[in-house]
């Protein structure tokens, strides 16, 4: 137990739990039909050849139902290994958060800046342009990047709004109780994440370096903990490779209405029953 400024108490290992939560709503691996493997050099091969020869599945017209099979796709079990080192990092980064908050508060002349850039008006502003520019654009590669960040965003402000509610975390500054996890993280996480997917660590490196800095910004404001921001990182880094990994999948792989339905029945010693599973 800590205390925030006047003397309100503070929690800090409690935010990182949130993740148990998103593990928790993932159906079990055998609650789904056999499906190719996670994130891999497979998958990852898939991808690019989906993406260059741009088959038509990132479309305006598909864009809800792809933004629908990415936020359930966040809770795939595909997943449940990068939300438990997500949550260990969290729980981990917890024992700093008063140490990290009184190095870097005020100590940091050019937070400024990230706090400016990363917030809602600019961060709509930039995604906004940028799917503008890739619908614009004839290069399959970055008309599909910048799909996947319209998609990324607005999936990754879902999920930190219901943390956010659901943690109800005080920030350190005691402005509100919305801390855990950072948005301005969460998103820039995001961001870099589908352009590392797309573009490989050429554009990977400096992406997540600029985020990781977004990060650090948010603690020298005093609006986030530590763990507050190692928290939005991992959210964001899970939601880009979804984005990427679902809306990647060929035309054939997704169901009529984006939906496939299936039912098994359940014997079992002491209990009788159907299954029934919605694959998307």
């Amino acid at each position: 137990m800590r205390t925030g400024r006047a003397g309100r108490p503070v929690v800090a290992p409690a935010s990182s739990w949130a993740f148990v939560a998103l593990v928790a709503l993932a159906p079990p691996a055998w609650a789904k039909p056999p499906v190719p493997a996670g994130p891999g050099p497979s998958e990852s091969r898939e991808e690019v050849a989906t993406v260059r020869r741009d088959d038509g599945r990132r479309t305006m017209h598909r864009l809800p139902g792809n933004i629908g099979r990415t936020t359930i796709g966040v809770v795939s079990p595909v997943n449940l290994p990068l939300f438990l080192a997500g949550g260990v990092a969290t729980a981990g980064a917890s024992f700093w958060d008063a140490g990290s908050r009184s190095a870097a508060v005020g100590q940091l002349g050019w937070s400024d800046t990230f706090e400016t850039a990363g917030g809602p008006v600019y961060s709509t502003v930039f995604v906004a342009g940028m799917f503008t520019a890739g619908r614009l654009a004839h290069g399959p590669r970055f008309r599909a990047m910048t799909y996947d960040m319209l998609d990324a965003a607005v999936v990754n402000f879902a999920y930190t709004g219901v943390l956010k509610v659901a943690v109800g975390r005080e920030r350190p500054n005691g402005q509100d109780n919305q801390s855990f996890p950072s948005g301005h993280t969460s998103n820039a996480f995001a961001m870099a994440s589908v352009a590392q997917r797309h573009y490989g660590w050429k554009i990977g490196v400096p992406a997540y370096l600029l985020a990781g800095l977004m990060g650090v910004s948010r603690i020298h404001e005093d609006k986030h903990w530590l763990s507050d921001v190692v928290g939005g990182a991992a959210l964001g880094f899970v939601v880009g490779r979804t984005v990427v990994r679902v809306n990647s999948r060929s035309l054939e792989r997704v169901a009529s209405g984006g939906a496939t339905v299936s039912v098994a029945p359940i014997v079992a010693r002491h209990a009788r029953g159907l299954q029934m599973s919605v694959v998307f």
